[in-house]
């Protein structure tokens, strides 16, 4: 007989990754999910030292089934965070040798669900070549999140991750992403690593037309969280509703 397989686990993690207070796990992730992280001993994750962090808070109320030091934790290459899942010849299937022999493996990201808006595809992709079972896990994604709460169109909606830069060349691509929102009626949304928010929120309010809507939502699932929306015309006569030290999502539309 064939021995059994173990399955792929898409384990999502807290939004509060990088920010001054954390929101208690119990209030983002239900227990089911707890429970299923805290009964796997093996992950595939961005960064070990974030993944120890995780399942540190897990551990608080869900005992581990082995102990943080015996956990086995594989970090996917930098050039798969850098260049994302598709933009390098990366064959995942080494990583999940583990599964093979009978043990659910964790995939982890270090905020929400892994492989959306964050790396991880790449395994998901190879678990299935290997015909392993893939079980998304319940937990918040903050697109999801931002796009329910910002008046949009969540009929037609479109994930552009990071735009440039370079001033000059991120002007040029929020053209274009608007010329596309308002062609199709599709919402656009965009990233930016904290540090960076109010620049990119300063050119959204400059080169946006004025009729377009921009939204932004902030420090989701945490007590300051914050979802703002309005026309740009709007928000050129008020201060930016948002900051430099929690994560964001920027989305625009008609």
């Amino acid at each position: 007989m064939t021995a059994p397989r173990g399955r792929l686990l898409l384990v999502p993690t807290p939004l509060d990754f990088g920010c001054r207070v954390q929101a208690p796990l119990e209030r983002v992730l239900p227990a089911a999910t707890l429970a299923a992280a805290a009964a796997t001993t093996h992950w595939i994750c961005e960064n070990a030292k974030s993944a120890r962090a995780f399942l540190k808070r897990v551990g608080e109320t869900h005992p581990l089934a082995a102990p943080l030091q015996a956990q086995a934790i594989a970090e996917l290459p930098r050039e798969v965070h850098k260049k994302g899942d598709h933009a390098v010849a990366f064959d995942a299937r080494p990583l999940l040798a583990a599964a093979l022999q009978g043990q659910d493996i964790g995939l982890l990201s270090e905020a929400g669900m892994p492989a959306v808006a964050d790396p991880g595809s790449s395994v998901v992709r190879a678990a299935h070549d290997l015909g392993l079972e893939v079980v998304p896990l319940v937990g918040p994604v903050s697109l999801l999140l931002a796009l329910a709460a910002s008046g949009l169109n969540g009929q037609g909606f479109a994930f552009q991750g990071y735009l440039p830069q370079q001033a000059d060349e991120r002007d040029k691509r929020i053209r274009e992403l608007e010329a596309l929102a308002l062609r199709l009626g599709q919402s656009q949304l965009v990233i930016e690593t904290p540090y960076r928010n109010l620049a990119l929120w300063g050119s959204l309010v400059k080169v946006l037309q004025p009729g377009t809507r921009l939204a932004v939502a902030s420090g989701l699932t945490l007590d300051e969280a914050r979802v703002s929306s309005r026309a740009v015309a709007g928000w050129r006569e008020a201060p930016a509703p948002v900051q430099n030290d929690l994560p964001a999502v920027f989305l625009f539309g008609r």
